[in-house]
C-alpha cells in the first residue's frame, strides 16, 4: 500500500485572468476548486495510474470537510485528523497570454505535537515492511522543524520505503533519516549543495555524493522543461522534456512523484519508471489546476519520453 501524508493541506482555487495587471482591476475569466496538498495530488493521481493510496494528513473545519468530501466521492481511501481552525484555501493565478503561473498560499492550521504524533502511530501502526509514504510539502504551525526525519525515521523502522518531497530546512532535516527517494528540483538541490549547480553533470555530481553520505537509494531531480535526471548508485538517466501544450503547471512535480510511488510499489524497471513519471508529469501539466490528467493521456505519452544514460 502507499500512505500520502499531507501535514498543510488547501483547498486548491485556480482562476485565469487574461494580462493580469499589478494595482489595477482584473476579470476572472475561468475558476476551478479541486481539494489539494502535495500528498493529496499524488493521491489522485496515483488513483488515475490505476494504483491504491491511503491518503493522510489534518484537516480542519468546513473547508476540511469539503476536501474530505471531495476525496471520497473520487473514491479515495483516506486517514484524516481533525483540528479546530480552519484548512487554508491557495488561489493559484494563470495568465494565459504572459505565460505566468503565480501562488497566493495561505498559513494554514495551527496544529500541536500531541495531534501529530497520533497521526503517527495510527499510520505506522497500519504500515509495514513493503508499503511505501510518500511525505511531502510545507508543515503546519506548531509543528517540530525536524518533523520530516522524525516521521521519515518512523516509518523507515516499520520497514516502509518513504520518498520524501520537500524543499529548504525540510529536507535538509529530512534527508538525515536516509529516506528511499528524494525528488528535489534543481534549486533544491543547489540549496542543499550550498552552491548553483548549472548543468546535469553537477546536478548529477551531487545527487551520487548525497546517496552515498545520506543513504538515500534514488534521487530524482526535477529540472523544469529541460527534463530530469535520475539517480541511483550505479545509474545516471537524463530524461529529456516533453513538449506539451501548458494548462498549468501546479502539481506537475506531484504527478512524477506519484508515478514513482506506483512504479517503486510494482517494481518496474529504471527505463520503465523513467518513462511512466515524464508522461505523467507532462500530462498534468495539460490539465487545469490541480485536476489529475487520465491514464489515456499518460499512456499516449509513453512513447515519446526520451531518455539517454549519462552515467
Amino acid at each position: 500500500m502507499i500512505y500520502t501524508v499531507t501535514l498543510n493541506p488547501a483547498m486548491d482555487k485556480t482562476v485565469e485572468i487574461p494580462s493580469l495587471t499589478v494595482d489595477a482591476v482584473n476579470r476572472i475569466a475561468s475558476v476551478r476548486t479541486d481539494p489539494g496538498g502535495k500528498g493529496i495530488n499524488v493521491s489522485k493521481v496515483i488513483s488515475k495510474l490505476g494504483g491504491r493510496s491511503v491518503a493522510a494528513g489534518i484537516l480542519g473545519g468546513d473547508t476540511g470537510r469539503s476536501i474530505l468530501s471531495a476525496l471520497k466521492e473520487m473514491g479515495l481511501t483516506t486517514c484524516f485528523h481533525f483540528v479546530p481552525g480552519e484548512t487554508r484555501t491557495n488561489m493559484k493565478i494563470i495568465d494565459p497570454v504572459q505565460h505566468t503561473n503565480t501562488d497566493l498560499n495561505e498559513p494554514g492550521v495551527t496544529v500541536s505535537e500531541d495531534v501529530l504524533e497520533e497521526l503517527l502511530r495510527e499510520l505506522t501502526a497500519k504500515a509495514g515492511k513493503g508499503d511505501i509514504a510518500v511525505i511531502s510539502g510545507s508543515i503546519p504551525k506548531g509543528a517540530p522543524k525536524n518533523i520530516y526525519y522524525i516521521w521519515t525515521q518512523a516509518f523507515r523502522e516499520k520497514g516502509v520505503k518513504v520518498i520524501l518531497d520537500a524543499d529548504g530546512d525540510h529536507l535538509k532535516e529530512g534527508i538525515k533519516a536516509s529516506p528511499f527517494l528524494i525528488k528535489p528540483n534543481d534549486h533544491e538541490l543547489s540549496g542543499l549543495a550550498g552552491r548553483i549547480l548549472n548543468t546535469p553533470e553537477e546536478l548529477a555530481g551531487t545527487a551520487r555524493k548525497l546517496i552515498k553520505e545520506c543513504g538515500i537509494s534514488r534521487i530524482v531531480v526535477s529540472m523544469g522543461s529541460d527534463g530530469a535526471l535520475y539517480v541511483t548508485p550505479k545509474e545516471i538517466v537524463y530524461a529529456e522534456g516533453l513538449n506539451v501544450p501548458v494548462g498549468s503547471t501546479v502539481g506537475a512535480g506531484d504527478s512524477v512523484v506519484a508515478a514513482l510511488a506506483v512504479a517503486e510499489e510494482r517494481e518496474m524497471s529504471l527505463e520503465d519508471t523513467v518513462r511512466l513519471s515524464m508522461a505523467a508529469g507532462a500530462a498534468n501539466v495539460m490539465c487545469s489546476g490541480t485536476q489529475p490528467a487520465e491514464y489515456e493521456a499518460v499512456r499516449e505519452l509513453i512513447p515519446k519520453v526520451a531518455f539517454r544514460r549519462i552515467g
